[in-house]
């Protein structure tokens, strides 16, 4: 590696000295090489290699059945494309519950195997010790509170988290438990955005929100809900920029009508 992609690499010093400047952190789901490139071109912080792949690319009914297999092979893909942003690997469901060995070891394989410069773990102050034992190996962990989907059927559904005050107290004492324990950045997901803002305030590290209002740190959206690419369900938050799926529809059927036309190929497209 260069000493000038060295030097133009997102880490999570960069990130921290982000919240001090009060300057916005913007992250964007990335499961392949080509759209990696693109959000990576594009400027944005960090990509974040989703187990929401499971739905939005592997066409599971939620994240639970995603491996650590299937995540390390997206990763790579992903970490060939990124120069810029710092790529962060999401931990799937049982590949850290299980043990805090379990849990340092496939961390472990994000950074070693797949390139990634940190991992991502859902979970409060039961994945503390966790985030603990993972952070002093010397790899960045990414904290997730509220909604945590890997806990879905554990939360009855999809679900904002934090709205009783009970709740949001155990979310407030959760997020400083896992700062605690050194984890570099906290997602807010699904949670009041009153909330949101008084863990934000309250926190030397980042929080990035999800459905968590304006007063986070940073926001996060999976790629293919922002881009329109998968529509089979758009959550409240989620600010849809493009069409993508129309466009390629479009495309695709102009590409039948050519092909049984005998509009193309045309002598341009042949040798």
């Amino acid at each position: 590696m260069s000493k000038q992609t060295i030097i133009n690499r997102i880490t999570t010093a960069v990130i921290r000295d982000m919240k001090r400047k009060n300057e916005k952190i913007c992250m964007l789901t990335a499961y392949d090489y080509p759209t990696a490139l693109i959000v990576d071109e594009a400027g944005i912080d960090v990509v974040l290699v989703g187990d929401s792949l499971g739905m939005v690319v592997l066409g599971y009914d939620s994240t639970l059945p995603v491996t650590m297999d299937e995540m390390i092979h997206h990763t790579k893909a992903v970490s060939r494309a990124v120069k810029h942003a710092m790529v962060v690997g999401d931990m799937p469901f049982m590949s850290y519950q299980i043990s805090s060995e379990d849990a340092l070891y496939n961390a472990g394989r994000f950074l070693q195997e797949a390139g990634a410069q940190g991992v991502k773990l859902e979970g409060g102050r039961e994945v503390a010790e966790t985030t603990r034992r993972i952070t002093s190996a010397g790899i960045p962990v990414m904290a997730h509170l509220g909604l945590t989907p890997q806990s879905v059927h554990q939360f009855g559904g999809y679900k904002v988290q934090g709205k009783e005050e009970h709740a949001a107290k155990r979310i407030m004492e959760d997020a400083k438990i896992l700062e605690e324990a050194g984890a570099f950045s906290i997602v807010l997901e699904c949670v009041p955005a009153a909330l949101a803002k008084t863990v934000t305030q309250t926190l030397t590290i980042p929080t990035i929100g999800i459905g968590a209002g304006i007063d986070c740190d940073g926001q996060v959206l999976v790629l293919h809900d922002m881009v329109g690419l998968f529509e089979k369900f758009i959550p409240k938050f989620v600010k849809t920029y493009a069409h993508l799926n129309v466009q390629m529809k479009e495309a695709v059927n102009q590409y039948i009508d050519d092909v049984r036309r005998g509009n193309f190929p045309e002598k341009k497209h042949s040798f």
